[in-house]
């Protein structure tokens, strides 16, 4: 292989205390004709001697670890190079303080370690870690807060509902948002909550992230935001002035009693190679809420809910989409945008603000 073809790479610096971790996250980055593991450190200070002779594209980093500790290395990094951060610990998964702490201090994404229990989840973890490394790789990393695999056929949002038709939903007067995002999501919807007043609309979230990781980002957004937040459970009615996050690992679909909303929570296999996917939770609205609902689609990498964006603007709903400038990844936005789905592009900024125009905007509601 030339020397040109090397320097096309991602290239990839793994820090983890554990041998055994170590070599699994080397063999399936590796394993990807766009990624080189450069290299592997037993802890940051390994690591940071490394750094001095070359600058990797992306980091993979432990948090536990002997002599310094993860996240401490992580401040030190943003503090004095910034590089793509990708957060790789079983410790994220067991205490959610340690999850957002890692945000804050400027991780990239928060992925679990490689299960290899069994074939497949071995197959999920190498798609998931190379899609990171991927979407680091490409980011614009900005200042924080203060305090190839052989892979599965990808699926559309059929393998859960059958497309939307028009002339089912019956006219209702309540108005919701759904809203699909993915990488630098995290900090994306903390903004946009945030602004949020208590009377905001119902607001329904798919945000990709792993099973176990969403209840505690729920609870952390609801200690921060006047409209109350919480991880979605099945048959939850929809309610003004409360988000719904769809559970990490499960489907999250509108569902219709009557004139009322309410919420199903399914299994079934990923949609866009993402569960919970966009696409099935804005297929659903465009079937059971059409002109009642706003969709709009932010910062993440790939495709999932570019479809079901269009299905929802075909039968009648309001679509946004946040604008490059202000994506930390421009790939969902980007392919909804190209489809034709979205009726406006804006800022993260002024998602807030188009949210409570659309709800104030007495329109008359109508059937789908």
């Amino acid at each position: 292989m030339d020397n040109a073809s090397l320097r096309s790479k991602i290239r990839v610096l793994i820090v983890d205390d554990s041998a055994s971790v170590r070599q699994i996250l080397t063999s399936i980055l590796n394993n990807d004709p766009d990624i080189e593991v450069m290299g592997a450190a037993a802890d940051p200070f390994a690591a940071a001697r490394r750094l001095q002779d070359e600058i990797p594209d992306v980091i993979i980093l432990d948090i536990e670890m002997p002599r310094m500790d993860g996240i401490t290395f992580l401040r030190k990094i943003m503090a004095q190079r910034p590089i793509p951060v990708i957060i790789c610990s079983t410790l994220t998964e067991e205490r959610s303080d340690v999850m957002f702490e890692a945000f804050e201090a400027g991780a990239f994404d928060i992925v679990p370690k490689p299960r290899i229990d069994t074939t497949q989840a071995l197959l999920e973890a190498s798609t998931r870690m190379c899609d990171a490394v991927k979407a680091a790789a490409r980011a614009r990393i900005r200042p924080r807060r203060a305090p190839r695999m052989v892979v599965e056929a990808k699926l559309t949002a059929d393998a859960i509902m059958p497309p939307p038709v028009g002339g089912r939903a019956r006219p209702t007067t309540e108005r919701l948002v759904c809203i699909g995002v993915s990488t630098g999501g995290t900090e994306a919807l903390r903004d946009v909550l945030e602004c949020l007043p208590a009377k905001a609309p119902a607001i329904l979230i798919v945000q990709h992230m792993p099973q176990g990781f969403t209840a505690a980002f729920a609870k952390r957004l609801d200690s921060l935001c006047e409209i109350e937040v919480r991880e979605a459970q099945d048959g939850d009615a929809v309610v003004q002035g409360c988000a719904y996050i769809a559970p990490g690992g499960r489907h999250m679909l509108l569902q219709r009693t009557g004139q009322r909303y309410h919420i199903a929570i399914k299994d079934g296999p990923p949609v866009s190679r993402h569960r919970p996917s966009a696409d099935v939770l804005f297929r659903s609205a465009a079937q059971y809420a059409g002109p009642n609902a706003l969709g709009i689609i932010m910062t993440g990498m790939g495709d999932d809910g570019a479809r079901g964006l269009l299905e929802m603007h075909k039968l009648g709903a309001t679509t946004r989409a946040q604008d490059e400038e202000s994506c930390v990844v421009f790939g969902m936005p980007k392919e909804a945008i190209a489809l034709g789905a979205v009726d406006k592009v804006v800022p993260l900024a002024q998602i807030p603000r188009e949210i409570m125009l659309w709800q104030d905007a007495r329109q008359p509601a109508s059937t789908v």
